[in-house]
């Protein structure tokens, strides 16, 4: 076999480290320019939220375009709406979702079916906005004995709500609807239908739902902010995707400072606000949410970049004493650095991390 002289050996071996290196280089490149949805160019963010007044913030960061300048033209925004916490935490399971405004019982959810690794806590985002509206002639909680009661969906955090506090007042509920006050868990664009044709007598629902019940003859029993200290508790907070989090800590740093400025916006502009809630409701849907409506419902609700920690924790325990769901250690749940970075370059007070 004949031999290659010595130079032409050390000539091959560099080339083939040069295109070691080049393809080393061009692989890293690729990894740093892929979005979370992949492909390359700019990161995508995939922003999931519910086209309601709970979610206030996002609705009005989508519609006004606060979120795309805060983020930038290096990251590609994509919003996502849902129906219910459930599928939007099933999206962020499967890679579908980096991010998402929801409530707090499918957070405490998804943190515990992950054992503490899937999701975040990153901001706050609205507090208030739920009310048990009962049929007139129900004055008191002994009045629900033998009634049928509305909640969002089993297990939900106004179905543990309810559960919680008329066990407080000596009834009894069972998964199944038995017990002293049946609880019948529907959708909430049903519910309407149902209390109006009186199917059901009472429901605990958040807004704007609390004031279309109203304005069908209903009357609120308990303004559930009277249960809880400060009359403060989370009704919407913004989560994300541990994944996504450690790969673009920038983004979200960018994604908070959004959330910051459009709960400023929602805030210091209200009628502005509202009007932008109806108009993306109306694109999102197909009819917009009445303006008198949201108008109504405001009041009872406080957008907060406080995600009020202790609440969520309390509600954690409402639903392990109602046994619909086992105890939850949250230690690691939260991650305010980036809220609190976003706060202090306002001005405004920091949040306790908790």
């Amino acid at each position: 076999m004949r031999r290659l002289p010595l130079r032409r050996l050390v000539t091959l071996a560099t080339l083939a480290a040069l295109g070691a290196a080049t393809l080393g280089s061009t692989a890293a490149c690729g990894d740093d320019s892929e979005g979370a949805g992949g492909g390359s160019g700019p990161v995508t963010l995939r922003l999931g939220y519910f086209p309601n007044i709970t979610h206030a913030p996002a609705v009005v960061g989508v519609e006004k375009g606060i979120f795309a300048e805060k983020l930038g033209a290096d990251v590609k925004l994509e919003p996502k709406t849902f129906n219910a916490g459930p599928a939007a935490i099933e999206a962020v399971f499967s890679g579908a979702l980096d991010a998402t405004y929801i409530g707090p019982n499918p957070t405490v959810n998804a943190f515990s079916k992950s054992k503490g690794e899937a999701v975040r806590v990153i901001s706050g985002a609205a507090s208030g906005g739920v009310a048990l509206v009962v049929k007139p002639g129900i004055n008191g909680p002994q009045d629900l004995k033998g009634r049928k009661v509305a909640t969002p969906q089993l297990g939900n955090t106004q179905d543990v709500a309810v559960r919680y506090w008329l066990k407080q007042q000596g009834l009894t509920t069972t998964k199944e609807g038995g017990g002293d006050v049946k609880i019948v868990p529907q959708e909430n664009a049903q519910t309407v239908e149902t209390f109006t044709s009186g199917a059901i007598d009472a429901a605990w629902v958040p807004e704007p739902f609390v004031s279309r019940l109203v304005n069908a003859g209903g009357k609120v029993l308990v303004d559930e902010r009277d249960l809880w200290p400060d009359k403060k508790f989370v009704i919407t907070n913004l989560l994300v995707s541990t994944k996504f989090l450690k790969a673009h800590p920038d983004v979200v740093q960018k994604l908070v400072d959004g959330q910051v400025a459009a709960n400023e916006f929602v805030n210091t502009k209200p009628d502005e606000a509202q009007q932008a809630i109806s108009d993306a409701i109306g694109k999102i849907t197909g009819k917009p949410l009445d303006l008198k409506l949201i108008k109504q419902a405001w009041p009872t609700l406080e957008f907060t970049n406080d995600p009020i920690p202790t609440s969520l924790k309390a509600g954690l325990d409402h639903a392990v004493e109602v046994k619909l769901t086992e105890p939850v250690d949250l230690k690691g749940l939260y991650d305010l650095t980036y809220l609190n970075k976003a706060l202090k370059a306002q001005g405004k007070p920091e949040v306790v991390q908790p």
